[in-house]
């Protein structure tokens, strides 16, 4: 690791690796089954982790979302708003999320890209700019790519968990 950057990257690089493993193998009806009826299933965690990157990861760079400026938007064709991250989302939101693994990992592959691509042009005065003054103290870059990362390996971590638990009924 040659910086801060390498390692940012890393984290979000074992991000992927979880997300494959956890789909691999898996058909649409296993990706959207759920273990009772108000739990989440994989197709929604790995859906959700992956918009929040894209979301997180697009207003840092100033950019525009993968989900949209490259039409995954319109190949999950799902019935929310299209900046819609899954949050505040209940029972009947998560069971819309039906999806292919190529699709959620073709997805998930292509936010990666754009955040390994972001992250390349990063200096390390930059994870120290200020992006969010609602919080005390104020969420620096460097603060919000951490919680991202956290909350990604969370959800890539629940969507192994409901992977294992539906394999052993």
């Amino acid at each position: 690791m040659n910086s801060a950057a390498d390692l940012l990257a890393d984290a979000f690089g074992r991000i992927r690796e979880g997300v494959h493993e956890v789909v691999d193998g898996l058909g649409v009806e296993e990706l959207a089954a759920r273990v009772d009826a108000r739990a989440n299933t994989i197709a929604w965690l790995v859906w959700h982790l992956t918009r929040v990157q894209d979301d997180h990861v697009a207003d840092l760079a100033g950019g525009e979302q993968v989900w949209t400026a490259k039409g995954w938007a319109e190949r999950f064709a799902l019935p929310f708003a299209v900046h819609a991250t899954g949050y505040g989302h209940g029972a009947r939101q998560v069971a819309a999320v039906r999806a292919p693994a190529e699709l959620l990992t073709g997805y998930h592959d292509a936010v990666h890209e754009a955040t390994v691509g972001f992250l390349r042009r990063l200096r390390v005065a930059d994870l120290a700019r200020i992006v969010d003054e609602r919080w005390s103290p104020p969420v620096t870059m460097g603060v919000r790519l951490v919680s991202v990362i956290s909350d990604d390996l969370q959800h890539a971590g629940q969507a192994a968990f409901v992977r294992g638990l539906l394999h052993h009924r």
